[in-house]
């Protein structure tokens, strides 16, 4: 199975091909530079693996949540390669990706982004097997000291929530032990193809005209007196 896997969901531009279990990937800071770089990213692994486009089997996407512009880049260049090729795409949470960068050893795992706005992208995932999450409850967005925790023994820490709102997020733990953090932790491409394939050769993924984003926050304008916090 060969994938081609992107996530740009934060200030990071990652893309990864995924080739029957090895890994070929490229990561990039590139804050408002995504659109311009994603494609020759993909160009270069191709190239390292001997791939053909013609030899990708699907495509794999971050589906957020995230930055807005990110997300929608996401989509619409999977969807552009998915009838390009006339391949099918598969979504993956971005949550998700954040998540698998914790250590193997970390049971239950809280992934938070900075949603900015005094907010945060929240996801709680158990892991269930080398590159395998289960969500526990559902994705939110919210601010930290609100976000919904369910039931754990302890909880590992992951993304860039960490590292705006450690203070609240730890004291919203209680005293449910926080085995680790790892705040400069990013969604990865990598780990969107290693999610994706699974699910792909399940499924076999869908049409790329049925992708569609996840942004969990349908407002971006209210003050936090609007939301309710005075």
């Amino acid at each position: 199975m060969i994938l081609l896997a992107l996530e740009t969901a934060t200030d990071q531009c990652s893309a990864a091909l995924y080739c029957d279990g090895a890994v070929h990937a490229r990561s990039l800071h590139a804050p408002r530079r995504q659109a311009e770089i994603l494609l020759p990213l993909f160009d270069e692994l191709l190239a390292e693996a001997g791939v053909a486009r013609s030899g990708i089997d699907g495509i794999a996407f971050g589906r957020g949540p995230g930055a807005f512009t990110g997300v929608r880049l996401a989509v619409s260049v999977a969807q552009g390669l998915a009838l390009a090729l006339d391949r099918p795409v598969l979504p993956v949470s971005t949550l998700a990706a954040l998540a698998l960068a914790a250590p193997r050893e970390a049971a239950t795992i809280l992934a938070v982004l900075d949603a900015r706005m005094g907010e945060v992208y929240a996801g709680a995932f158990r892991r269930s097997g080398e590159d395998a999450l289960e969500l526990i409850g559902e994705e939110s967005v919210g601010f930290a000291e609100a976000v919904v925790l369910p039931q754990a023994a302890s909880w590992f820490g992951v993304g860039s929530g960490w590292g705006a709102y450690a203070t609240a997020l730890r004291a919203r733990l209680g005293i449910t032990p926080l085995s680790g953090v790892d705040a400069a932790a990013q969604p990865e491409a990598a780990a969107v193809a290693c999610l994706a394939a699974p699910l792909f050769a399940a499924s076999g993924g869908m049409p790329g005209a049925q992708a569609l984003p996840v942004y969990l926050r349908d407002k971006v304008a209210l003050t936090r007196a609007e939301r309710g916090m005075g």
